[in-house]
């Protein structure tokens, strides 16, 4: 079942979203070489806290930190710790954080100095993809409507659309229904109604779309090696169209 917010419901949504764009700002302003990926954690884990929320991630399904933060050929799930970021690396930081009972979640991946011109191409066609999505999203849209569009975005830049993890609704619980594939067939699946809150989350190999698990059983991993990208708004669907819930104002 699909569960439509109320706008009370709506207006905590807000503010998990907004402390979740805050901590990807402080994330942004903190990556650099030299940096490592458990200072990134405790960065995001100190400030969620001191807005009054909590990090949706710590202790998920027995996940051991506040962000995931996963570098290069990871695409999600990774674990922070004493890993090095080197300059031309890229990171993803998957950030959730809940506050009075309702969750916000993004992920963005960045560069980490000078990177080459084609991760940035990476970086740039991830991104495109999402906003290639959400500009489709309001009311009476069929949700695979929005999978296509993200899926002929990617692939027709030539890269590859990863199938095995997908979007998701979000409200009180970090995953609800529906799950939001990155891939789909025009006019099918549910019909968008307003007070719908989905996580939709392009992820993206630059080589095949292949991934495997590490045996730290979460972090995972592009099965060639290549780089990977994964860009996340959680939005709102709104009487007219659709609102980023996870995005500060300029």
């Amino acid at each position: 079942m699909i569960i439509c917010k109320s706008e009370t419901e709506l207006g905590f949504m807000r503010e998990a979203g907004r402390i979740v764009a805050e901590t990807h700002r402080l994330m942004a302003q903190s990556i650099e070489p030299g940096i490592t990926t458990g200072e990134l954690d405790h960065i995001a884990d100190k400030f969620i806290r001191s807005q009054g929320a909590v990090p949706s991630f710590k202790d998920y399904n027995g996940f051991p930190y506040s962000i995931c933060a996963s570098v290069n050929d990871e695409l999600v799930h990774g674990f922070p710790g004493k890993r090095k970021l080197n300059e031309g690396d890229i990171i993803t930081l998957d950030i959730g954080a809940e506050y009075r009972g309702y969750h916000g979640d993004s992920a963005w991946t960045y560069p980490v100095g000078e990177i080459s011109a084609e991760t940035q191409r990476l970086l740039d066609v991830t991104e495109g993809s999402l906003y290639a999505g959400l500009a489709l999203v309001k009311p009476g849209v069929r949700l695979y409507t929005i999978s296509h569009a993200i899926q002929r975005h990617i692939e027709e830049a030539g890269f590859s659309v990863v199938r095995e993890y997908v979007g998701h609704g979000i409200g009180t619980e970090l995953h609800e229904e529906p799950q939001i594939p990155n891939y789909g067939t025009p006019d099918h699946g549910p019909r968008l109604k307003a007070g719908m809150v989905l996580a939709i989350e392009p992820m993206v190999n630059a080589g095949e779309r292949f991934v495997r698990t590490l045996e730290d059983d979460w972090t995972v991993v592009t099965v060639d090696g290549s780089l990977c990208a994964h860009f996340e708004h959680t939005v709102a669907v709104t009487a007219d169209g659709m609102e980023i819930l996870t995005k500060l104002d300029e």
